[in-house]
């Protein structure tokens, strides 16, 4: 059996099993992946597993009847987290802290972007050579990355890819790692993108990296994360203050979809700001995700700090190379934070929406 036959009915045999059980509601999810896999079985000890959901993320609810509620949507995701199992064999799905919501809240409550499109001025990134990049490569280990944080149950995804990434940028032209504001952003940016109606960045509710990269460009730079906190709320009033920027962009670009010119990108710049769609990053535990089946509608915006190689592709039956994604869901998601997913086609739309930043230093402002 060759290696086209062999895909071929390993994609007949998913879509031939059965997609829901009768007590499993499809609130929003994808129904491709409900379509390719079976979702029923998962009823054992699920009180169980929920008490210790609760305890482990804190979970207070206000009425029996909420409870009740939230028991359900549990067991629902329980079957959630096997169907993404089997769809992504190489990572690891189970319960995490969005284990008591519905896709629709997981995405109002943690998911932001806003407008999909690219400023008009955003120009692309110049062709690098790609001959002599490394086998594995991750800036965590030259100390241009922060530490993860949580944007907790705010749609701010945006906001900390952005300043991700001019946190590694600021850290390549200065050796300084200096943690800047998301709440800055969140406040005070209303870019919108003039291509695409309705789309302004707007604090919990969404925004877009390029976007938020421009309104860097126009205010003079982002203040540090101590002298403007974040809050996860965006109720307040802007509190920018010019004297006290830390770090400011000098400009930006548009990474093409050739996965070997982000690499480059990503060696010689510094991280990247990255959209990705989150389907499966709901249920992920850890590994290398490598799902069969995924949405390339971007919905989440995360940072490429690195890549590595020897994740094991059944459906390709070999190794394949992977991107590291530092989240902001804080570090107990994920492995301590990172999420890990394939290259290749680009999977899950990680490819699509690149972009890379050039830090100016401001040296008034970033003594301690």
């Amino acid at each position: 059996m060759d290696h086209r036959t062999f895909i071929l009915l390993f994609i007949v045999f998913l879509f031939s099993v059965t997609a829901f059980s009768s007590e499993t509601p499809n609130d929003g999810e994808d129904p491709i992946i409900r379509q390719v896999v079976d979702g029923g079985g998962v009823r054992l000890g699920a009180e169980y597993h929920f008490n210790q959901f609760k305890h482990r993320f804190g979970k207070v609810y206000s009425s029996k009847d909420e409870h009740d509620y939230r028991f359900n949507l549990f067991k629902t995701n329980l079957h959630r987290a096997k169907r993404h199992q089997i769809m992504d064999p190489s990572a690891v799905h189970g319960v995490t802290r969005f284990s008591d919501l519905t896709p629709r809240e997981f995405r109002h409550s943690v998911l932001g972007l806003r407008g999909l499109s690219l400023p008009s001025d955003a120009t692309p990134a110049p062709i690098l050579p790609t001959d002599n990049l490394p086998a594995d490569f991750d800036w965590r280990e030259k100390g241009a990355v922060t530490a993860v944080k949580n944007q907790g149950s705010c749609g701010s995804c945006w906001s900390f890819s952005t300043t991700g990434a001019l946190e590694g940028a600021h850290y390549l032209a200065t050796g300084e790692l200096v943690s800047l504001s998301e709440q800055q952003l969140v406040d005070c940016d209303h870019e919108c993108d003039p291509e695409e109606a309705g789309s302004c960045d707007s604090g919990c509710n969404g925004g877009l990296m390029n976007s938020a990269f421009e309104y860097i460009l126009k205010s003079g730079g982002v203040m540090r994360e101590k002298d403007y906190p974040y809050s996860g709320t965006d109720k307040g009033v802007c509190k920018f203050d010019k004297t006290k920027i830390a770090a400011s962009v000098a400009n930006f670009s548009v990474v093409s979809l050739n996965e070997d010119q982000i690499a480059a990108n990503l060696v010689k710049n510094g991280p990247l700001a990255v959209a990705i769609n989150a389907v499966f990053m709901q249920t992920y535990i850890g590994g290398v995700s490598c799902p069969y089946v995924c949405s390339r509608r971007l919905d989440h915006g995360v940072l490429l700090v690195g890549y590595g190689s020897g994740a094991y592709a059944p459906i390709r039956m070999k190794e394949k190379p992977y991107w590291i994604i530092k989240n902001s869901w804080g570090e107990n998601w994920g492995e301590n934070g990172y999420y890990k997913i394939c290259q290749g086609k680009n999977i899950c739309g990680v490819d699509s929406m690149v972009s890379t930043v050039a830090a100016v230093h401001t040296t008034a402002t970033t003594t301690q």
